[in-house]
């Protein structure tokens, strides 16, 4: 859809700055005003992740003005492989630090404000009204909604875009769009799918330049609606499969019942995203904690040590005197009525969620002495057995 450029050239440009985007100026499309545009911009980027990091990059090369950053994380190496905006040096960084920095080296023209924070339901309204433009490169539900809402409710345009193994999808919300046309979030995913059909790419990982096509053309989409040019995405997904470099592109309509959004909610609560259960938490998934089951494995105690992942994440790393039974078989019937329910019964998976889900199982069966290993694998490795990588 096309829509009127949501920004005015209110900014002049210096000499300089006409040297470096003198390419952008070249084309009749953006030409001087629409440079203007663009450093006259706020936009908003949250999470300096995987989806984060080409989006800043691109629109920071671009000469957007003023670029913000929310993100409360710190840089792991792992996050290397695909967050291309930060460098071994930066790791145990806060992102948003980091981010800061290579934006300042790549273009000294663009403000950078930082909010190294988590986005909150009492944060998210104050932040998001102090920008044009939102750009949503996070990677969970409850986040996603959040943004929506606080969106809606400011009048904001977002772009989001989500990425999982091979495949990214990217799509333009804006309710309060010109022509009575609008959209959010919430016309494409009414309800939030079940929590476990909703791996994070920490669990079932992501190619990492993956992060790349889709994050240029999260970038493409703010510099088209700020600038005014070309066919948005405002009611089309974009899909992309790596695999088969092919493009789809899915109309979207509003909803035929729509819930109107009046206020900021519980969004974990609402995506059915329970808290982390301990020994108090008077929950009915027992949790047992990585010294814990050293402990009593060192005293010669009988215990069943079940690891629910994949065959992927076992070739990796796995715990010695561990079974593999992945959490798609353990929970078949068939499975479960192999297994003596007397035994004491330790589930792992990398985090914890995925065991707490098959122990959560095996108790309609009549398992009684299970328990899930606390934070997972990665617990283990952290408290226990060092010596063991981590992914």
């Amino acid at each position: 859809m096309r829509l009127p450029p949501l920004v005015s050239p209110v900014e002049e440009l210096s000499k300089h700055e006409i040297s470096r985007y003198s390419r952008h100026l070249l084309i009749p499309e953006v030409g001087l005003e629409g440079q203007k545009r663009l450093k006259s911009s706020k936009v908003l980027v949250i999470g300096a992740g995987g989806l984060g990091s080409p989006t800043l990059l691109y629109l920071a090369a671009a000469g957007v003005g003023t670029l913000g950053i929310i993100d409360f994380d710190v840089v792991d190496e792992s996050n290397l492989q695909r967050q291309i905006i930060h460098g071994q040096s930066d790791i145990s960084r806060l992102k948003s630090e980091s981010a800061r920095d290579s934006i300042n080296e790549l273009n000294p023209y663009v403000r950078v404000q930082l909010h190294s924070e988590r986005l909150e339901v009492t944060n998210a309204g104050k932040i998001i009204s102090g920008y044009d433009l939102i750009v949503d490169g996070t990677d969970n539900f409850a986040t996603r909604y959040l943004v929506n809402d606080a969106c809606v409710l400011a009048g904001k345009p977002y772009v989001w875009g989500s990425i999982y193994r091979f495949e990214g999808q990217v799509s333009v919300f804006w309710e309060d769009a010109p022509g009575g046309k609008g959209l959010n979030y919430r016309d494409l995913y009414p309800e939030p799918p079940p929590a476990e059909m909703a791996p994070s790419c920490a669990e079932g990982g992501v190619l990492g330049i993956l992060c790349a096509s889709i994050g240029a053309m999260m970038a493409t989409e703010a510099i088209k609606l700020i600038t005014g040019i070309g066919e948005t995405l405002l009611g089309r997904l974009a899909v992309y499969d790596a695999l088969d470099m092919s493009y789809r592109f899915i109309p979207l309509h509003q909803a035929p019942v729509r819930t109107p959004v009046t206020q900021l909610i519980d969004y974990q609560r609402f995506c059915g995203v329970a808290p982390r259960p301990t020994h108090d938490s008077g929950t009915n998934v027992p949790v047992i904690s990585a010294r814990e089951l050293k402990a009593i494995q060192e005293k010669g105690a009988d215990v069943q040590l079940i690891d629910v992942r994949g065959i992927e994440e076992w070739n990796i790393v796995h715990i010695e005197g561990a079974t593999l039974i992945p959490k798609n078989q353990i929970m078949s019937e068939e499975v479960l009525s192999t297994m003596n329910k007397e035994d004491f019964i330790v589930l792992h998976c990398k985090m914890g969620m995925r065991s707490r889900d098959v122990l959560v199982e095996m108790q309609k069966y009549g398992f009684t002495n299970v328990k899930s290993l606390d934070g997972g694998i990665l617990a283990w490795i952290k408290d226990v057995d060092q010596s063991l990588p981590t992914y």
